[in-house]
């Protein structure tokens, strides 16, 4: 297959700029006194250097055919839940504001809107805004929301490429791989990350710096310079989880892409920052700001013929229903109870029949909402989602309408949910469960216990059932034909001369 050289894509605007860098960066280290030099690690030997390393090193080849599969699977979960999230209020809002407040631009196409353009950073946010506004989007674990951070920009940034060297296929996926992979190593520093965030929104920090390291490897940016990408989106990263379950929360996926891609141009125009930003540093927070127990270790260069990627070894948690994650285990469970009720009753669930309802979910203070005012809080509610599983047997995209959030039957449910948090049911996604146990009027009760719902990573969707999300969510703005031809041009992509295919068919 032809293969493009990276270098050659770069932007003209850019290309003087990254040639002037090397001088710049060698002359101002000839200004050092030995002893400023003794006092500086060897740069190699850094956890920030290894990770800039790494970021321009990657090859197409190094990705195995494990990768691509699991990796074209969320490129397109990512498209299909961006593009119904770009019929939201928050999309709308987030669309309108960069519309009237800044300058325009016609570059980089958002979702679901043949007619509009924006600059590339401006697209990188809303897209990224539209694939987080029904909290829709993939997950992995340690938790955070992967692929929202990162497609966007690398979207963005293909789209602002000239046409005739736009990325291949296969570079565009190796890149977004590149920020996936940043992620995840991010993450596996941190034991508190392993577990429900009580700080800062995972996305919106590691997030940051996936955007910026799939953008730096798209812009074919030198290790030093990778390196600086990385340690400028440290310093446009993290979002405090006060903001969940409100029309915020979607702007942390938002800037979390719009600010790598940012930090990546500005790295490939020479700005410079901490070249010690990923590591321990006794006295001076770098990224160790946002996870208090954060160990860093050096990332190995790849080989020469292969890498073993997080993805190889972990699969993408895909959600059935566009809600917070820790509600699927309690939904399913809920589900059932509904089946086992409906089985024996007059084919619904009635709060006549139920006396008391007990969710046995992990402690975690923002997804306690017992009754939730908006579809954002809906969406974060242990018991909203557990009573309309119970009452419908199912949670899906109608459940949080305004019509389905204020039936008398759910509330008249919601009234009567007790939450426990049992010790063996800790708040990490990896080893929680949901239980639900009712008790009927007449004293009988029933349970139904979810340990790993049904688009968990240990239990991920099948290729039908992921093509059968993607169409739902997909023909809400596409004719039937496009939402067609788009699930063959990204199942085909590493296959593609360019990239060109996939951005029309997002226009």
């Amino acid at each position: 297959m032809p293969h493009t050289p990276p270098s050659s894509r770069i932007p003209a605007i850019f290309k003087r700029p990254l040639k002037a860098i090397r001088p710049v960066w060698a002359a101002r280290a000839m200004h050092k006194s030995a002893v400023e030099v003794l006092k500086q690690p060897v740069p190699e030997d850094t956890v920030t250097a290894s990770f800039g390393k790494f970021i321009s090193e990657l090859k197409p080849q190094h990705l195995s055919p494990v990768v691509l599969h699991r990796s074209k699977r969320m490129v397109l979960d990512s498209i299909g839940v961006g593009l119904i999230g770009s019929t939201t209020d928050v999309f709308e809002l987030a669309l309108q504001h960069c519309q009237n407040m800044y300058a325009p631009g016609d570059t980089s196409s958002v979702y679901g809107h043949r007619g509009i353009r924006l600059s590339p950073i401006l697209a990188a946010f809303v897209n990224g805004v539209a694939t987080h506004s029904m909290d829709f989007d993939d997950t992995w674990h340690p938790a955070t929301h992967p692929s929202g951070a990162v497609l966007p920009a690398v979207l963005a940034l293909s789209d602002m490429m000239p046409a005739n060297n736009k990325p291949s296929g296969l570079d565009f996926l190796l890149a977004f791989n590149v920020g996936i992979e940043i992620q995840g190593r991010l993450l596996r520093f941190s034991n508190e990350a392993h577990n429900i965030p009580k700080r800062f929104h995972p996305p919106s920090v590691v997030g940051t710096m996936g955007s910026a390291a799939a953008c730096a490897r798209l812009l074919s940016l030198d290790p030093i310079q990778s390196s600086h990408a990385l340690a400028i989106a440290a310093s446009l990263a993290g979002a405090p989880m006060a903001n969940a379950a409100t029309q915020s929360k979607p702007l942390h996926i938002g800037n979390a892409s719009r600010l790598g891609l940012e930090a990546a141009l500005l790295a490939s125009r020479g700005l410079e920052a901490s070249p010690l930003v990923l590591d321990a540093v006794a006295g001076v927070a770098g990224f160790s700001a946002f996870y208090e127990d954060y160990v860093p270790q050096p990332l190995q260069s790849p080989g020469n013929d292969s890498h073993m990627f997080l993805l190889e070894e972990q699969d993408i948690g895909f959600k059935r229903f566009p809600a917070h994650l820790g509600m699927h285990w309690v939904a399913d469970a809920a589900a059932s109870v509904h089946k086992i009720l409906v089985g024996v009753g007059p084919g619904t669930v009635s709060p006549a029949q139920v006396e008391d309802i007990l969710l046995r979910v992990p402690k975690s203070k923002y997804i306690n909402r017992p009754f939730p005012e908006s579809d954002h809080e809906a969406r974060h509610s242990f018991q909203f989602n557990a009573c309309t599983a119970l009452l419908d047997g199912e949670v899906t995209v109608q459940s949080f309408t305004p019509a389905a959030m204020s039936r008398p039957d759910l509330h008249a449910l919601l009234s009567r949910v007790r939450l426990e948090h049992p010790n063996d049911n800790p708040a990490n996604f990896n080893r929680m469960y949901g239980e639900v146990q009712l008790t009927l009027v007449g004293g009988d009760t029933v349970k139904g216990r979810c340990n790993t719902f049904y688009g968990h990573w240990r239990n991920p969707l099948s290729n039908d059932s992921l093509r059968k999300k993607f169409r739902s969510n997909a023909e809400v703005v596409l004719p039937s034909e496009k939402v067609e031809r788009l699930i063959e041009v990204v199942e085909d992509l590493d296959q593609l001369r360019d990239c060109r295919n996939l951005l029309s068919q997002l226009q």
